[in-house]
């Protein structure tokens, strides 16, 4: 395999390669699956998951669709939700930590193609043969992160431990722990601290208790 470890290795790979292909095509076939299953059948979800992954955590759920590229480079820690259309292109490592809540149309991009326009179209490789080529970038995601509806996350990007990113952000910079961010290109709006309990809204939590 060796243009996946090129792949990895943040390397310019031939996505078009015969190996790689059956690894996609691996993926794909179970995205289908996945998703002509029912909310309901859970136990069944988790074992295609299981098929699809290169690990997860307990308490997976994921509503559907889903659109897994590779699969096999991705990381899911425990007690994960994720809504409608979960989009994950890795060509490379995507690692997702514990506690993560995704919402609707969410997409995570590894592939980097080159910006001009001869060299994304054709570029030699090694043996000096005519190749379209891309490289990637890891994606990381800390623990306990909300990411709210129709953002997508760039290659390269780490986002730290404890973060909201707002609805419609692109992320293309890495975002530090306990940080609230939003926008297009995505920044840091201010850091996420005791004073946003909801415990300062009754209102809301309706005698509803936090735990302590």
């Amino acid at each position: 395999m060796i243009q996946e470890q090129k792949a990895l290795e943040g390397k310019l790979f031939q996505a078009s390669d015969d190996e790689l292909k059956k690894l996609k095509f691996k993926a794909h076939k179970y995205n289908q699956i996945y998703n002509k299953t029912k909310e309901s059948q859970q136990k069944k979800r988790q074992k295609i998951l299981r098929k699809i992954l290169n690990s997860m955590g307990n308490n997976i759920s994921i509503v559907g669709p889903i659109y897994f590229h590779y699969g096999i480079h991705t990381s899911i820690g425990n007690n994960f939700v994720a809504s409608f259309n979960l989009t994950l292109q890795d060509d490379t490592y995507i690692t997702i930590g514990d506690n993560c809540f995704f919402g609707p149309n969410i997409t995570i991009v590894t592939p980097v193609h080159p910006l001009l326009p001869n060299e994304r179209n054709n570029m030699l490789d090694r043996q000096g043969k005519k190749e379209v080529l891309c490289y990637a970038k890891p994606v990381y995601i800390g623990d306990n992160c909300w990411i709210c509806a129709n953002v997508t996350i760039c290659s390269g990007v780490h986002i730290g431990n404890n973060c909201v990113i707002g609805a419609g952000s692109v992320v293309v910079k890495d975002i530090p722990d306990n940080s609230f961010a939003a926008g297009n290109p995505c920044k840091v709006i201010r850091q996420i601290t005791k004073k946003d309990s909801i415990k300062n809204f009754p209102e809301i939590l309706d005698g509803c208790n936090v735990i302590q």
